[in-house]
């Protein structure tokens, strides 16, 4: 959406962003393993939160988001966070492993920027992403 100079940008839309990694990435320059979670809107996005859960009995696994102005081109390590080794059981609660991301302390992205994520150690039953985020 076209803005104006010196205009307040609002949230256009609030949406959830969702992805599944199975396979283990290795490289942290390249989109290689990795998978696109969104693509900013027209006049940027912010993100206000994101989280995985495993869906399968995991060891501790590196979790990666890489911020890419050129649809993955060109991929940058922004944030990493450790998801603890976990055990799936049906008399357990899955463990959520969250980036940090809030309202009052968003990751801001441009209008060319996509969001992409990855995991360290191969999973076949895979680790789910969740996000939130709107546009501008």
């Amino acid at each position: 959406m076209p803005v104006t100079a010196n205009s307040i940008i609002t949230p256009q839309a609030v949406k959830s962003a969702s992805a599944v990694c199975t396979a283990a990435k290795t490289t942290y320059n390249d989109s290689t393993n990795a998978v696109k979670i969104l693509t900013a809107g027209a006049s940027g996005s912010v993100l206000y939160g994101l989280k995985a859960a495993p869906r399968a009995t995991v060891t501790a696994t590196q979790l990666q988001l890489y911020r890419s102005p050129d649809n993955g081109t060109t991929m940058y390590l922004v944030n990493s966070a450790l998801m603890a080794a976990y055990t799936m059981a049906q008399t357990t609660a899955a463990p959520v492993t969250d980036f940090g991301y809030t309202e009052t302390s968003p990751l801001r992205l441009g209008a060319t920027d996509t969001l992409w994520v990855a995991i360290g150690v191969a999973l076949a039953g895979g680790v789910a992403f969740d996000g939130q985020y709107e546009d501008l």
